[in-house]
């Protein structure tokens, strides 16, 4: 069977939990999803997830903070639970290390630390990366505070995954609200707002011309792209508007990687190999938000009208081409 790495994989600690549960803003509304199974599930980095991925034909999951990880905290308190953190993740995969890998947790609140704790976590606790939940507070990813640790993850290639968080208040009232608790919550996150949110977060990159000043720095978005690649007809206007040195399709060509988070969608993946080709795709499942008994995730891999060497690359070539 072909080796599957996961990359989209979520775990949380009850040192982060308890740092949520103590902030006035927390998990902004967002609590409610992470319950009962869920929330076991996310506590668990031993052998009840090691059933559940061979239940699930994966051999390795890259294990990452659920969202708004440490987004919404205080700086010193962040950098904290950041170096606990990808110390915990170091240690889950010294234990297992055939079965896991790591995203780094960055304390984005000290944009300064988040570069540091970026590098010790790639250069001497070897993890692949970062996981970033895309604004911080009301700062977007592509604010001047965070250039520090974009030109870290370039100069070590280390690849960047913007995963989805809750829009802002004002987005959420604006165009999120009216419906009741329960909708409101479900339209503002995994029904929509969500991906959005996490679309525009690269389109600013883009924006901003961090991608001109950083042409090697990647980025990672789940969920077939967040949006963007569905839309870059229309996107591909802002070059000319914003007089980009690049047309928009060669930035998501050249800077991009996309991953499923478990959408197993052969129609989604037929568009995202028209616009990134089969060498930018990668396999991920979105444990445990996504997890179904039965191995999904392996029958769409079989299903999919890819070569065999493709789909290798989708499996876990291009990972580990990404991470060296």
């Amino acid at each position: 069977m072909t080796k599957l790495i996961g990359i989209e994989e979520h775990f949380v600690t009850p040192d982060i939990r308890a740092a949520w549960a103590a902030s006035p803003i927390g998990q902004e509304g967002t609590a409610g999803l992470d319950r009962g199974e869920i929330e076991e599930r996310l506590d668990d980095l031993g052998e009840h997830r090691l059933a559940l991925m061979d239940e699930s034909g994966v051999e390795v999951q890259v294990l990452s903070v659920t969202t708004p990880a440490l987004h919404n905290l205080e700086p010193e308190e962040s950098l904290i639970l950041a170096r606990r953190t990808n110390d915990l993740v170091a240690a889950t995969i010294a234990n297992y290390p055939t079965r896991f890998q790591g995203f780094a947790t960055l304390p984005t609140a000290a944009p300064e630390d988040a570069a540091l704790e970026l590098e010790r976590s790639v250069q001497h606790l070897g993890l692949a990366g970062a996981m970033l939940c895309g604004r911080t507070r009301d700062k977007n990813l592509d604010h001047p505070d965070f250039l520090p640790m974009l030109e870290t993850a370039a100069r070590l290639g280390a690849p960047l995954f913007v995963h989805p968080q809750i829009p802002q208040r004002a987005v959420r009232e604006a165009y999120y609200s009216g419906f009741g608790d329960s909708v409101d919550t479900a339209f503002a996150t995994f029904a929509l707002g969500w991906h959005y949110e996490a679309g525009i977060q690269f389109v600013r990159l883009m924006l901003a011309g961090v991608f001109d000043k950083h042409p090697d720095l990647q980025i990672i978005l789940g969920h077939w792209g967040e949006v963007i690649l569905f839309y870059l007809e229309r996107l591909g206007s802002l070059a000319r508007v914003a007089q980009l040195r690049r047309p928009v399709a060669d930035y998501i060509r050249k800077n991009l990687y996309v991953t499923p988070s478990g959408m197993w969608s052969q129609t989604y993946l037929q568009r995202t190999l028209e616009i990134v080709g089969p060498e930018r795709i990668l396999f991920s499942t979105d444990y445990p938000y996504q997890y179904r008994p039965g191995g999904a995730g392996v029958s769409f891999l079989k299903e999919a009208a890819l070569s065999a060497e493709e789909k290798e690359l989708f499996a876990h070539g291009n990972w580990e081409r990404l991470t060296r």
